[in-house]
């Protein structure tokens, strides 16, 4: 394999590829491109292939097809998941091909991509389908040479019979392998023999990216395809009165407007649908551009939706949710959210006698901390394609759960699952955002209704003011402090809109004899959803902002306190929930101290802040360094521990921990959506604040601890620790510490637009 030059340096091709979104940060290195015929792969892939499971297939002339069962949206599944198959399988990399796996959650497993599962969800099933298939292929070839199986070695594509001398490549045996039966029980690798699995390989899909080649979801076109786009209420809580759309039919192109509904009254929604306005006003014709002109000349009259009524199934229930009518203001929130911190609330967790403790402190240190509302702002608006006819579906588009939005698709459509296909296109981002297919469901209906293929798509004002959005915050922290001003009691209270943020059963609690944690919610007619490292980037950044603030009353060093606490959760843990791990934990701490230089003299001419936080079973610790440039505070470096188990590809790895760095420090200085009168007031980037360029760190330095746990999750742990150590480091520049985000929005040095 031969590595293309590039006139560009490495630091210049980082810097540039910082996109606007902010939440990307991708190496050249990992994206370098090479043409198939580098791999020793044709241009044309043989139509002949042995299937030995529904994950491999091998052709004779021994090129392997890898199936990537999950969606891809930048976090290099479509290379880590079957890196673990190949390494498993003892399979020449060189000639391995991957390819998206379609829609089947039988043959292919849940097929989610979300929560930081993929690997995680997949690291056992992946090994074993390799294990399996290498296990055919020995046994091929052992049937082929008349010898035992145990006598023969297999690596890199070669089987090998050391007695005789025999040897012959995967693709002579693999059409015989794929007659013998899979095997239940067979022995993997053990992690320390990896060759494949954690080193670095480049993106498989690096070569398309670079050179624009069709991928995504917009990207994806059929003959006669229709574009429609959705005209939907100017705020939340309203709903269509009536419209005239004759100016807009004479529009060129221009070919239907009608009404349509989401979902009839009374349907059941699954566990993951939702629903920002369920009556949508239609707009379709032939090109992208003729529809969204035609959109400025409907004639359209609103009206409030008052309370309307959703029935939710999923997870073995029924239940009726109310939404409330009214047209929220972020004002009106925030003072309701006051007056609720006031009220009694639902214990979460308590342990030993807080109360008592609290009224005997010698000091008692408050803190209050608020967040905004987070639009996802996919780099790619939301899309789908759909051709619906009375027998059949099919859709294609980028979205995170297939399996989750199939069965709301078959009853929307009146379909059988086995008469939906479902494919999945590479996505533009997601970050939860696609998690929730109702964009897939409008685009089918919408379908159905025409008779026609029909690709939907928002717009971005549409996609920012549609919903759906990271929760509103709040909370309140408490410590008590004896005389010798040691730490005897913490409690935590927190609130949202509509949801409340607060995990009850992570550090410090297991750490405090007296613990106390509480949580409350307001309803409101604004969706959310999941928004990377859901609830926990609110919390951690609330929460280690408090810890810092504690440690500097207590005199004590900010990692130091920290590391003190888990010592305490080790050796006398209170309580029986603590969901940590204190050695993992306490790793990334000690990881992060020793590779920022904490608190060697070359440093001290930067503001420092930490964090450390743990969610979907991994840990990650962040040092950030700020510095004043032209007055302004600025990110320069971030040092960065993670422990993750396994890292299955290392450079891609490090680039996901770079992007949610850079995508932490964004949303903490800028990210904030605002409502007046159910209407969104930030409907673009002109008015939505997100990380330039040139804001982005200089140096993003990521260590990884060495380890050899199973893997566990990646691409949401390294995000919410990442405001936390930014607050901390702003104290430490500006002389103040912040407890509002954005951040920015609370120093004296505005950011113009």
């Amino acid at each position: 394999m031969t590595q293309q030059k590039s006139s560009i340096n490495r630091r210049a091709f980082l810097k540039s590829s910082t996109l606007a979104g902010g939440g990307l940060m991708i190496s050249f290195s990992w994206l370098s491109a090479f043409k198939p015929a580098d791999k020793g792969i044709p241009a044309d892939l043989p139509e002949q292939w042995a299937e030995l499971s529904s994950y491999i297939k091998i052709t004779p002339e021994g090129i392997v097809k890898i199936l990537n069962p999950n969606p891809e949206f930048g976090q290099n599944v479509m290379t880590s998941l079957p890196m673990i198959v190949a390494e498993e399988l003892d399979a020449d990399w060189t000639k391995v091909v991957v390819e998206m796996g379609p829609h089947d959650n039988v043959k292919l497993g849940p097929q989610f991509t979300g929560g930081s599962n993929s690997v995680r969800m997949y690291w056992r099933p992946l090994r074993q389908a390799g294990a399996a298939a290498r296990s055919m292929l020995l046994q091929a070839a052992a049937d082929t040479w008349k010898v035992p199986v145990e006598e023969l070695t297999a690596k890199a594509g070669v089987i090998v019979h050391p007695k005789s001398m025999k040897s012959g490549k995967y693709g002579e045996f693999a059409t015989k392998a794929a007659s013998i039966p899979i095997p239940k029980d067979v022995k993997l690798k053990d992690v320390k023999t990896f060759n494949i699995v954690r080193n670095s390989m480049k993106n498989v899909e690096g070569q398309k990216i670079v050179t624009g080649k069709p991928l995504f979801g917009l990207d994806y076109r059929v003959d006669g395809m229709l574009i429609a786009m959705i005209e939907h209420p100017p705020a939340f809580g309203m709903k269509l009165k009536s419209f005239d759309a004759s100016e807009a039919l004479k529009m060129p192109g221009i070919t239907n407007v009608f009404q349509q509904k989401l979902y009839e009254d009374g349907f059941e929604q699954g566990g993951f649908d939702t629903r920002s306005f369920n009556e949508l006003l239609v707009v379709v014709g032939k090109t992208t551009w003729q529809v969204m002109q035609a959109r400025k000349k409907l004639k359209l009259e609103w009206e409030p939706a008052g309370e309307t009524k959703d029935t939710m199934g999923g997870r073995g229930s029924k239940r009726e949710v109310v939404v409330p009518g009214e047209l929220e203001s972020t004002d009106v929130q925030l003072k309701k959210m006051q007056e609720y911190a006031t009220k009694p609330a639902q214990q979460l967790r308590k342990d030993g006698d807080p109360e008592t403790a609290f009224k005997n402190a010698a000091q008692i240190i408050e803190r209050t901390y608020n967040a905004p509302f987070l639009a996802h702002n996919c780099m790619e608006p939301m899309n789908f394609f759909a051709h619906v006819t009375d027998e059949k579906a099919l859709v294609a588009g980028p979205l995170q759960a297939p399996g989750w939005s199939e069965p709301t698709l078959a009853k929307l459509l009146g379909l059988p699952a086995d008469k939906i296909e479902i494919q999945m296109t590479r996505m533009g981002g997601g970050f939860g955002r696609r998690a929730y297919g109702q964009y897939l469901y409008e685009a089918a209906l919408i379908s159905k209704k025409l008779k026609s293929p029909v690709k939907l798509v928002y717009s971005r004002e549409d996609d920012m003011t549609y919903g759906i959005y990271r929760p509103m915050y709040t909370a309140t922290y408490r410590a008590a402090l004896d005389a010798n001003k040691n730490l005897i009691a913490f409690h935590v209270k927190g609130g949202g809109i509509p949801e409340h943020a607060i995990h009850a059963n992570r550090f410090p609690a297991g750490a405090v004899d007296n613990y106390l944690a509480e949580g409350w919610q307001i309803p409101s007619n604004i969706t959310i959803g999941a928004f990377r490292a859901p609830r926990s980037n609110f919390n951690a950044a609330a929460e280690q902002s408090f810890l810092d603030e504690l440690a500097e009353a207590m005199g004590k060093d900010p990692i130091d306190f920290r590391l003190e606490l888990l010592q305490r959760a080790k050796e006398s843990p209170v309580g029986k929930n603590n969901e940590y791990d204190v050695d993992r934990y306490a790793s990334v701490l000690k990881l992060v101290k020793e590779k920022s230089g904490w608190g060697k003299e070359e440093n001290k001419k930067y503001s420092r802040g930490v964090a450390a936080y743990f969610c979907h079973a991994s840990y990650a610790a962040h040092v950030v360094d700020i510095v004043m440039k032209e007055g302004q505070p600025y990110v320069e470096r971030v040092f960065s521990a993670v422990d993750c188990g396994i890292v299955v590809n290392p450079d891609a790895a490090t680039n996901m921990v770079q992007g949610a760095v850079v995508d932490g420090i964004g949303n903490a200085f800028y990210g904030g959506l605002t409502h007046k009168d159910g209407a969104v007031e930030q409907n673009n980037f002109h008015s939505y604040r997100i990380i330039r360029m040139n804001e982005a760190p200089k140096k993003i330095e990521v260590h990884f601890v060495e380890n050899d746990i199973d893997p566990t999750g990646l691409g949401e742990p390294p995000f919410p620790p990442v405001f936390g150590a930014v607050a901390n480091a702003l104290y430490k520049a500006a002389g103040k510490r912040v407890y509002q985000q954005p951040y920015n929005s609370q120093l004296n040095t505005p950011r113009a637009f």
